[in-house]
C-alpha cells in the first residue's frame, strides 16, 4: 500500500484533528496536577479480623502491626509528621500489640524513642505514660523503656515530679537480677536535684545498709555521695544518661 499524501486530506478533517489537538493542550494545561492526601490513621483492627488475617499466629500479627504503623507516617507522595498523627489512636495500635505479644519490646521502644521525638510535650506525656501504664505487667522485662522516659521526662519536658515518679516505679518493682544498680538508684539522685536531700540521704544509706551492692567502685562512689549529702557540700549530680552508660 502507498501512503497518501498529507495534501490529500480533506481541509475539513485536518481543520478537525488540529482543533482537537489544541483543545487537548489547553485541558492538560487547565487540568491540577493530582495532590497527594494524607490519610488519617484508622483504629486497630479488632481481634477476631486480626486472627483471620494471621491463621492465629497473634505473634506474627502483632509484629506486622508494628512494620504498618512504623511504616504509616510514609504514604504514596507525602510524609506525614508524627506530630499530625492521631496520639490517642496510634496508643490503640501499641495497646493491641501487646494484647497480642505480652513480651514484645518494639511497641514499648517505638513508644519512648520514636513517638516522644515530637516538640509536642502533651504527645511526649501520653506516650510516657503508656509505658508507665505498661511496666508493670513486667516490671524485671519492661524497667529499660521506663528508664528511658524518666531521662525524657527530666531532660526533655524538665519535669522532675515525673521522672521521680517512674524511676521510683522501677526502684519498687524491678528487682530481678538483670536490672541493673543505677536503675534502682535514679530516685536518690533526682530527690537530690529536687531540694529533697533528707530523702535522698535516706535512699541511700539504706541501699548501702542493705548489702545488695558488690561493686566496690560503685560502693566507694556512693558512699563518697553520702557523705556529701551530710556534709551539704554536693556536686552536681550525674545526669541519668551518664548513670546509664556507667
Amino acid at each position: 500500500m502507498t501512503e497518501r499524501p498529507l495534501s490529500a486530506v480533506p481541509i475539513p478533517i485536518l481543520a478537525l484533528l488540529t482543533l482537537a489537538l489544541v483543545l487537548q493542550i489547553y485541558w492538560g494545561l487547565r487540568t491540577p496536577l493530582p495532590q497527594a492526601k494524607a490519610q488519617a490513621l484508622p483504629p486497630p483492627p479488632n481481634h477476631e479480623v486480626i486472627a483471620v488475617a494471621s491463621f492465629g499466629e497473634s505473634i506474627v500479627a502483632s509484629q506486622s502491626m508494628a512494620l504498618y504503623l512504623q511504616a504509616f507516617d510514609n504514604q504514596p507522595g507525602i510524609s506525614i509528621p508524627f506530630q499530625n498523627l492521631d496520639y490517642a489512636t496510634v496508643i490503640q495500635w501499641l495497646d493491641r500489640m501487646l494484647e497480642l505479644d505480652s513480651r514484645a519490646q518494639y511497641p514499648l521502644l517505638m513508644a519512648t524513642h520514636l513517638y516522644t521525638q515530637v516538640p509536642d510535650p502533651a504527645r511526649q506525656k501520653q506516650m510516657l505514660e503508656f509505658t508507665y501504664r505498661h511496666f508493670f505487667a513486667a516490671p524485671d522485662l519492661r524497667w529499660q523503656w521506663l528508664a528511658h522516659a524518666a531521662i525524657v521526662a527530666k531532660h526533655r519536658l524538665h519535669d522532675l515530679p515525673l521522672a521521680l515518679k517512674y524511676s521510683r516505679a522501677i526502684a519498687r518493682h524491678a528487682n530481678g537480677p538483670g536490672v541493673p544498680h543505677w536503675a534502682q538508684q535514679m530516685p536518690i539522685f533526682i530527690l537530690q536535684e529536687m531540694g529533697e536531700t533528707e530523702s535522698a540521704k535516706i535512699l541511700l544509706g539504706g541501699l548501702l545498709a542493705n548489702n545488695t551492692l558488690d561493686d566496690p567502685h560503685e560502693i566507694r562512689f556512693l558512699t563518697e555521695r553520702l557523705k556529701e549529702m551530710e556534709t551539704g557540700i554536693v556536686e552536681k549530680s550525674p545526669p541519668l544518661s551518664k548513670m546509664q552508660q556507667d
